[in-house]
């Protein structure tokens, strides 16, 4: 039996690993599946991790563990975002290999790229220039996991791997009117001005920017799927201090043509209109997915497709109050 250990299991994407590999469960694979939420282990907590990893021995971890939040949230609490960060993958990393861990996979994000990075961004973009503003603490952050995990194959021969998605959404992603990322966001805003009967939309920025989005099954099936690589053909396509792998779709769109196909999803029908007054963050984040697709992976879902997907579990939450007035 392998003991594996989800670290983030209630978020998005930790719970979308965790759902794929109850999959796996089902199917006869021989797995024991270990969680804990927040209120019974404090990731930021050294001497809490160590006692867990030293108790549970898991023969896998799985990072999906992170303080993540959109632009506002990220302008906010800067403090909260890069501390948060690096004592979570801190910790993780280096208590897992404290208790024996050969294999662990991280996951990071897109924003680890510099602000000017060369489109679509390749993995060796990483340190070639400076960060986005608005989220510089939380990249600075991710990077340091990737190098955490660089650092420990390098000294100590373990198989720790890293993974950097770009933009994701689906099923348990946060949809709160301030410190969500942009889909979730747009999504709550065109809902609840179609249920509403609002005739218009402001959405933030120029409605310029471009950004990729990938659906959170499609990111739990790709982190597995790097995972489970045989270490040869994983280092094969990497190297040892460049060895993360850039997870996404290989294609984007516009803020404007996002805020379009949300309408289009959740019925609105009146205007959208910009405030270019607030900030519109980097004007494009396309992440090259060459290295992956090489690898044999490529994404699913289309756009549209999970747009719709998630909407309808939007609408299924009743905390929200989201049934149509």
């Amino acid at each position: 039996m392998q003991k594996v250990y989800i670290a983030g299991h209630r978020g998005m994407v930790g719970g979308a690993i965790l759902r794929r590999l109850q999959s796996r469960q089902a199917q006869g694979e021989d797995l024991q599946l270990i969680t804990r939420t927040h209120a019974e282990l404090d990731l930021t907590d050294q001497a809490a991790v160590r006692d867990f990893m030293q108790a549970e021995r898991p023969d896998v971890v799985i990072l999906a563990a992170a303080k993540v939040g959109g632009i506002h949230a990220n302008n906010t609490y800067p403090a909260d975002f890069i501390y948060d960060n690096l004592m979570i993958e801190c910790n993780v990393i280096h208590q897992a290999f404290a208790a024996g861990v050969r294999r662990l996979l991280q996951l990071g994000s897109s924003c680890i790229y510099p602000r000017e990075a060369a489109q679509p961004m390749r993995e060796d973009a990483l340190l070639t220039g400076l960060l986005e503003p608005t989220n510089e603490p939380y990249a600075v952050a991710k990077i340091a996991g990737i190098k955490l995990c660089e650092s420990y194959n390098r000294q100590h021969g373990v198989d720790y791997r890293s993974v950097m998605p770009t933009n994701l959404y689906g099923p348990g992603d946060n949809f709160h009117p301030e410190n969500s990322h942009v889909l979730p966001a747009l999504i709550r805003r065109f809902h609840e001005a179609a249920r509403d009967g609002l005739d218009e939309v402001v959405i933030w920025g120029t409605g310029k920017p471009r950004r990729e989005f990938l659906h959170v099954d499609d990111m739990a099936e790709a982190s597995l799927f790097v995972l489970d690589l045989p270490r040869a053909e994983y280092e094969a396509n990497t190297q040892p201090m460049l060895s993360h792998i850039n997870v996404g779709c290989g294609q984007d769109v516009s803020i404007a043509e996002l805020a379009a196909l949300v309408a289009k999803v959740t019925g609105f029908k009146g205007r959208i209109t910009q405030d270019p007054s607030k900030p519109d963050g980097t004007m494009r984040k396309l992440m090259d997915v060459s290295r992956l697709a090489r690898m044999g992976w490529t994404a699913r879902i289309g756009l549209e497709d999970g747009i719709r997907q998630t909407y309808a579990w939007f609408l299924e939450q009743p905390e929200h109050d989201l049934r149509a007035k």
